[in-house]
């Protein structure tokens, strides 16, 4: 069977099978380029299909890019990220080989919206993509939560990646992290063995910047610090500066103390500056705080779009729960679908152009990662992933409804 009748139409069974109860991983050891390799043969078809049917690479960046002012954008950004991450660059050539797709294409999706808004002054995206997160810091109760939110197309096209990198003269990186179909690892939300936990929130600044660090090279070279003081030197990213915006909400588990949660708010270079924009939250015991896709310190001009108004009614929606003191108050917020207009837990209808595709619960206490497929408030998780720091390789199955899986 090669097609199905749905709403009245022939679609493939592949764009019409819905939300999927499925999350596939990748256990990788190896090189950048190895693992990369592995990530595009492993999963070829998912990324092929994600590419070909990706409307800001496809109507937006690829005609920008057949345009002398496009290609300078592209070269200039290719060139600031060869001379600090080329061992990125060759992730990505793996992942292009392995999945038989351009790299061009690949490296334009991790651009993102720096193409039309360097060239045109515009985003290309017009829809309110966004994720919304939220942090719990009570005695028994350390939660970092996260709905992983994307355009549509990217419903059933992402995978977790557990990946052990070992290549000569660079620091060894041992993380897992949820990707999207093609893109390097490290801009949604995941942990590495030194005991980062991470969630991150895109951030729509007006003014992106040419020549510089795309946040998806920031954020998968965030996946290697040990500690927060390297994480801080990771984000301002000296030399060079960030791009675009985003926010990092993390903790170490392996800090001594106080649990401590930060949350980083990250903006663009400014002109003749030389590092991000950083402004820097922490919740000590007994707080919270939660972030969408709005500044909240940092004062950055933002885009118009509508990822302001979104960001405003969810946070307007979180507000109206009671502190977070739980993690079942924490799933409550997060699966919010109270709002007519721009709800926390986003799907309106199969449709609805932004969905919230994941949702992760990240208990510090018990050191786990839950994951969702589905509104965390009428569904069990599909797995749970033992957080495995330092050099503990062991993996844990189980056979109950949430296996348990480590590095």
């Amino acid at each position: 069977m090669t097609s199905a009748q749905f709403n009245g139409k022939d679609e493939t069974l592949a764009e019409s099978i819905g939300r999927r109860n499925s999350i596939p991983i990748i256990h990788a050891r190896g090189t950048h380029y190895e693992i990369g390799f592995d990530i595009g043969r492993t999963f070829a078809s998912l990324i092929q299909n994600y590419v070909k049917n990706y409307s800001p690479l496809n109507d937006v960046s690829l005609p920008l890019y057949e345009t002398d002012a496009g290609r300078k954008v592209y070269e200039e950004t290719l060139d600031c990220v060869r001379e600090q991450f080329p061992q990125y660059l060759r992730e990505i050539q793996g992942t292009a080989d392995g999945a038989k797709v351009p790299f061009h294409k690949l490296f334009l999706m991790h651009l993102d919206e720096i193409v039309p808004s360097a060239t045109t002054g515009s985003y290309g995206t017009t829809q309110a993509v966004g994720c919304s997160s939220i942090v719990c810091n009570q005695p028994g109760q350390e939660i970092l939560g996260h709905t992983e939110d994307a355009l549509g197309a990217t419903l059933n096209h992402w995978y977790l990646v557990s990946a052990h990198v070992v290549e000569e003269g660079l620091r060894e990186e041992k993380f897992t992290s949820l990707s999207y179909a093609g893109f390097l690892p490290g801009y949604t939300m995941g942990y590495n063995h030194h005991g980062l936990v991470y969630s991150i929130n895109t951030l729509s600044a007006k003014k992106l910047r040419s020549g510089k660090t795309p946040r998806y090279f920031i954020t998968r070279s965030l996946l290697g610090v040990e500690n927060f003081v390297q994480a801080q030197k990771t984000l301002r990213n000296e030399g060079y500066g960030a791009a675009e915006g985003f926010s990092v909400n993390m903790t170490f588990l392996t800090q001594e103390g106080d649990r401590m949660f930060h949350n980083a708010e990250v903006g663009p270079v400014e002109p003749n500056a030389t590092e991000s924009q950083l402004s820097v939250l922490t919740a000590s015991p007994g707080e919270q705080f939660f972030h969408c896709n709005k500044y909240l310190r940092l004062r950055v001009s933002e885009d118009d779009g509508p990822i302001i108004p979104s960001s405003e009614h969810r946070m307007a929606a979180i507000s109206r729960h009671p502190p977070a003191k739980t993690r079942q108050d924490i799933i409550n917020i997060l699966g919010d679908q109270t709002d007519n207009e721009y709800r926390v837990f986003q799907e309106f209808g199969p449709d609805d152009p932004i969905k919230t595709i994941a949702v992760g619960i990240f208990d510090c206490i018990e050191k786990t990662w839950s994951i969702y497929t589905d509104n965390p408030k009428t569904n069990d998780p599909v797995v749970v992933i033992s957080l495995q720091l330092n050099n503990n390789n062991t993996i844990n199955v189980s056979k109950n409804p949430t296996p348990v899986i480590g590095n």
